[in-house]
């Protein structure tokens, strides 16, 4: 069980910095949006069902980055996931810009900006019951994590867990901001070029 004094600390600082991110990064969300639209059409934003706190579901919001007829499961069953991923869409992966909805699920509570990365509801039933053995379910999920900045997709599941439940263990403000320090930094030297270079490349391709 999570002490009252901590919950409350890090609610308060999600709302700080994540409604303080919404309002600076606007123009870059709208400019996300519109790209989102003018090269692969409607929805812009995509919403899939997953596991939240004390595992209640919710919707969770991303810029959309597959086609439309890509199938809603993991993306570790894909056969090939680069087949349905738009040209736009593998460039907001690169850059995690389509996590950016995600910033309005943190101030509604949904979410935290530091967490376990949420599982969606069809995700293996080994993989939920042994978060809720270790108490991760104990935790919002996160925009980011701990597992996310020591390797991401590169791990695998057993060792995302093992990293989910030392931040369980570890967490507090400061450590949250050293996730999102090193979040940030991944962002930044993700690719061959900045992240506003980059940005701005892919609009003169479209």
């Amino acid at each position: 069980m999570i002490p009252l004094h901590k919950r409350l600390g890090k609610r308060v600082f999600d709302l700080l910095v994540a409604g303080s991110l919404l309002l600076l990064l606007s123009p870059l969300v709208l400019m996300v949006a519109l790209a989102v639209f003018t090269t692969s059409g409607s929805p812009v934003v995509f919403t899939s069902c997953r596991l939240g706190r004390h595992e209640k579901p919710f919707s969770m919001p991303k810029f959309r980055s597959m086609r439309n007829d890509s199938p809603l499961i993991p993306t570790p069953h894909f056969g090939n996931v680069t087949d349905f991923i738009t040209p736009f869409g593998r460039f907001m992966r690169d850059t995690s810009l389509d996590e950016l909805p995600q910033l309005w699920s943190v101030v509604k509570g949904d979410m935290s900006l530091v967490g376990p990365r949420p599982l969606l509801i069809t995700s293996e039933e080994a993989i939920h019951n042994q978060r809720k053995k270790f108490g991760v379910y104990e935790l919002k999920p996160g925009m980011t994590g701990w597992a996310q900045v020591n390797g991401r997709a590169n791990i695998t599941m057993q060792s995302k867990l093992q990293l989910d439940c030392e931040y369980l263990l570890r967490q507090s403000v400061g450590f949250d901001a050293k996730i999102l320090f090193h979040t940030l930094l991944h962002i930044i030297n993700s690719g061959h070029f900045g992240l506003f270079h980059k940005l701005c490349t892919r609009f003169r391709q479209e």
